[in-house]
């Protein structure tokens, strides 16, 4: 139990630590949000219990091709408050055309043999 509690608590500080320091320097902050700690603190708690190389090694494979999709967010978001739509109306569209984005690009995947 404590060893979760640990994951929980290195998971949660990560992400507080992301925010405040998106008070002081947004550049800054994008460039730590833009680091794969997910996918790093991930890789470690996987070794830390003893998972097979091959498991982390098929992680990473396939977080690398669902990196993509997930680029249409970051991309559509400023585009749309900066022509003036709502914070929330943004947000939804462009989390809708990521998850159409994940949608459309899993069936590709299958047919280029990569599985996910």
């Amino acid at each position: 139990m404590l060893y979760y509690a640990i994951k929980v608590i290195v998971s949660a500080l990560l992400i507080v630590a992301i925010s405040e320091i998106s008070k002081r320097s947004s550049g800054f902050a994008a460039l730590v949000a833009s680091l794969p700690l997910t996918s790093l603190l991930a890789f470690v708690w996987m070794h830390f219990e003893s998972s097979p190389p091959e498991r982390i090694s098929e992680l990473s494979f396939q977080i690398f091709w669902l990196v993509l999709p997930s680029l249409i967010l970051f991309l559509m978001l400023p585009f749309l408050l900066r022509h003036g739509l709502g914070f929330w109306v943004s947000l939804f569209l462009s989390v809708a055309a990521t998850a159409g984005s994940y949608i459309a690009l899993l069936p590709l995947l299958r047919r280029m043999g990569i599985d996910l």
